[in-house]
């Protein structure tokens, strides 16, 4: 795949997959009868709307800043997974009220080898895409890919269950099996929702970047002691694709002002190129000014 395409090119794949992956899965519902291949598709059907608004979502969040949104749109992918986790959720009721209503009046399957191969079909096609936009998630740094790509990989483990219990209900002649292995998958997609709404939640919170990117510009920041310099207050955070960093960096009272514009550029530039997509905000500070260290204590009392 090529590596210069965008996050949308990905969402389209991914709306061109679920309108296949449905027709699919609906064949190997109306074929079968099986409430278990039912709430595939019905999942499928998620996958599609997720997609659509991933494509909305990453769409918008390339937008360059504007007077409005100084720091860019960003964040506005955290809505697309926020939306695909509430979606996902909705999809476990409604395939959990299916297996319910199965369960009270079980029914024989049919032509199941015909559906079980439709469903198999899907799930190679979901299976394949998942890996594609994962690899692509990394690369772009996008959560609405990565979300997308592990709903996606959630729907390819859900039809292999849903497959591997219908091969046994004519082995044991337990129809109820049927309905059972959809309540399973309903378990399945809740659990899968509420990691993704875990991980939305901590973006719209701000959380601050993983440990070792934060120790690697630790380690960026500490082959400056030797010139005198120093440094407090970094904070850093995470918003979508981009990464922001601030810090103090206190130097030498002595130093021009050039001297010191020169070291934090230095600076902002190593985190840059050790970081793509990062945004590094310093502020310059003398060394043996008492004020400069006041907000030591200040992140203490936080």
């Amino acid at each position: 795949m090529n590596n210069n395409k965008s996050a949308r090119f990905y969402t389209f794949l991914s709306i061109g997959a679920a309108l296949l992956t449905i027709a699919l899965k609906t064949g190997a519902y109306l074929l079968t009868g099986s409430v278990g291949l039912l709430s595939d598709a019905a999942e499928s059907c998620v996958n599609l709307v997720a997609a659509i608004i991933a494509t909305w979502a990453v769409t918008y969040a390339a937008k360059p800043p504007d007077e409005k949104h100084t720091f860019g749109h960003y964040k506005a992918e955290y809505f697309s997974s926020g939306v695909e986790g509430a979606l996902i959720l909705v999809a476990a009721g409604s395939i959990a009220f299916a297996a319910w209503q199965r369960l009270l009046h079980p029914q024989p399957l049919e032509q199941l080898g015909i559906g079980l191969g439709l469903s198999l079909v899907a799930a190679a096609i979901n299976g394949g895409l998942a890996l594609v936009m994962l690899r692509a998630s990394k690369r772009l740094r996008s959560i609405t890919l990565r979300a997308d790509a592990h709903h996606l990989l959630t729907d390819v483990w859900t039809s292999v269950g849903v497959v591997l219990g219908l091969i046994l209900v004519p082995i044991t002649q337990w129809l109820i099996l049927d309905p059972i292995i959809a309540f399973i998958v309903a378990a399945n997609i809740v659990w899968a929702g509420f990691r993704l709404l875990h991980e939305t939640g901590l973006g719209l919170l701000d959380t601050a970047m993983p440990v070792a990117e934060r120790r690697l510009i630790t380690d960026i920041l500490a082959g400056y002691d030797a010139q005198g310099v120093q440094f407090h207050a970094l904070r850093t955070r995470v918003a979508g694709s981009r990464r922001f960093v601030s810090l103090h960096v206190l130097v030498p009272g002595a130093w021009t002002v050039q001297q010191g514009h020169n070291i934090c550029e230095e600076i902002e530039l190593a985190i840059g190129r050790s970081l793509p997509g990062t945004y590094v905000f310093t502020h310059l500070e003398p060394l043996e000014d008492p004020i400069s260290w006041q907000d030591q204590q200040l992140e203490r009392d936080l």
